[in-house]
């Protein structure tokens, strides 16, 4: 079992900047590659990023290349995502997620074996 545990949410004026934490415990050594997710009100719940557990392999989605960058400290079993730029369409519940499954190239939603509880994120002036 792998617990999670995300924190640094808030409101944040657009075009501002939030950094998100995910603090993973438990069978550490199982996990492949961990993962962000977002979920928008009437929305499906989608992939924004993915970092690999044991290399430095990271992939994104489209629509926040080149303003989120995902990054671990291995050392304390976290992940973070920094975001910058941030636009009201980023507004949503965060997700940190875990994969024994998948590598950090083919995480999904559907893959992920472990979630954290949600972080909320709202952009919005």
């Amino acid at each position: 079992q792998v617990q999670l545990v995300e924190s640094g949410g808030g409101l944040v004026q657009p075009g501002g900047s939030l950094r998100l934490s995910c603090a993973a415990s438990g069978s550490i050594f199982s996990i492949n590659a961990m993962g962000w997710f977002r979920q928008a009100p009437g929305k499906e719940r989608e992939f924004v990023a993915a970092i690999s557990w044991s290399d430095v392999n990271t992939r994104y989605a489209d629509s926040v290349k080149g303003r989120f960058a995902v990054s671990r400290d291995r050392g304390k079993n976290t992940v973070y995502l920094q975001m910058n730029s941030l636009k009201p369409e980023d507004t949503a519940v965060y997700y940190c997620a875990a994969s024994q499954r998948s590598n950090v190239f083919g995480m999904t939603v559907r893959n992920a074996d472990y979630w954290g509880q949600g972080t909320q994120v709202t952009v919005s002036s």
